[in-house]
């Protein structure tokens, strides 16, 4: 009887220094930090956001009076628009554990198409405008069709096919610019996104609202134009079956084929959507510059991801947001426009956005291992 006795004596401390391993493992894996990063990983857009809230604070204070005049800020949105309509375009393709080296080669190409086919060749705008998002979205498709059907890895495919679109554009625009006065005489539908528009006049003479807040408030039609595009591709992502393909196309592909879903098909669709979107940013640039030239939008690749990057999506596909990108977007419009108010050179304004770079794939590193 004793030596039973002793066994379950011995039996009790064992479950209880179990019971207390247990208890221990879980007050390690509920502590702030290990909340932090479950935080994080169901809410990824709140770091960008805290970023923005934190330039706006420091350079208001580095730039008082300048910083956050509305005109200021009015600068800012339309300096980073064109960038945060490419960086939607990106976000889509990110998304699916890939990469678009050529959204901007895309940009440029499509506005020369729709630039010097109505202004050099006579032909209306209503056929050259569908003709350039027509050919954003064979090159967006292209790219799909090559990943898919060919098995090469998204960075090799869109390196080449940037080369490519490139050289297109040299060709079709045979290196020359055209200039604002010829596309207001010939298309001045193209150049409507760079339509300035006073919010304050807007809704005073409209609608009879004396919002005195909105005065000094400056804004064109491509910047309301990427708003629209953001819109409806935040619903196709987040409302749609389309949209839950996507996602689950870049978490894990394997598993998405045995759910039924055709990942091919999906790709395809993603790069297609992406190279009208780029379309779309050659609109806008059109605008922005009154004219075409074969040469804008040269960082434009690297601008896309960096918005991406810093607005908090993965670059291991299948978590992002496109609220994200604009935000990204925005940081990097803040940080360099802060920078530059506040009396420092071009090249801090570069050193600043790389270790926002850097931060952000640690930070997403970092709360990747949650799901580890």
């Amino acid at each position: 009887m004793s030596d039973n006795a002793s066994d379950s004596a011995a039996a009790e401390r064992g479950l209880q220094g179990a019971d207390q391993t247990i208890a221990s493992f879980e007050d390690t894996n509920n502590g702030l930090v290990w909340r932090a990063q479950s935080f994080l990983h169901r809410y990824p857009t709140s770091i960008p956001f805290i970023v923005l809230l934190l330039g706006v604070v420091i350079f208001s204070v580095a730039a008082p009076g300048k910083f956050l005049a509305p005109f200021n800020f009015s600068l800012i949105l339309q300096q980073v628009t064109i960038i945060a309509i490419l960086g939607i375009a990106q976000t889509l393709v990110i998304l699916t554990a890939g990469i678009d080296l050529s959204v901007g080669a895309i940009m440029i190409l499509c506005s020369v198409v729709m630039g010097r086919t109505a202004v050099v060749y006579g032909v209306p705008v209503l056929i050259a405008f569908p003709l350039g998002l027509i050919v954003g979205i064979a090159c967006g498709a292209l790219n799909g069709v090559i990943v898919t059907k060919l098995r090469l890895p998204p960075f090799i495919v869109t390196l080449g096919t940037w080369s490519i679109f490139g050289a297109l554009n040299v060709w079709y625009s045979q290196s020359e610019t055209i200039r604002q006065q010829d596309m207001e005489a010939s298309a001045p539908f193209l150049q409507w996104t760079g339509t300035i528009i006073k919010p304050y006049n807007f809704f005073a003479q409209t609608l009879g609202l004396d919002w005195t807040f909105l005065k000094g408030w400056v804004l064109t039609y491509g910047s309301l134009v990427m708003l629209v595009v953001a819109l409806i591709v935040w619903y196709v992502l987040n409302k749609t079956a389309f949209g839950r393909h996507v996602y689950a196309s870049g978490d894990d592909p394997d598993a998405a084929r045995l759910a039924g879903i055709n990942t091919d098909r999906t790709l395809i669709g993603v790069y297609a959507l992406a190279g009208f979107i780029c379309a779309i940013a050659a609109w806008v640039l059109i605008g922005r510059i009154g004219g075409v030239s074969p040469q804008a939008g040269q960082t434009a690749n690297l601008d896309s991801i960096t918005a991406v990057v810093i607005g908090g999506t993965s670059l291991f596909g299948g978590r992002g947001s496109i609220v994200g990108t604009l935000i990204g977007a925005l940081i990097v419009g803040v940080f360099r426009n802060g920078l530059a108010l506040s009396g420092l050179e071009l090249l801090w304004q570069d050193f600043a956005v790389g270790v926002l770079i850097i931060v952000a794939v640690t930070i997403d590193q970092w709360i990747r291992k949650i799901s580890a």
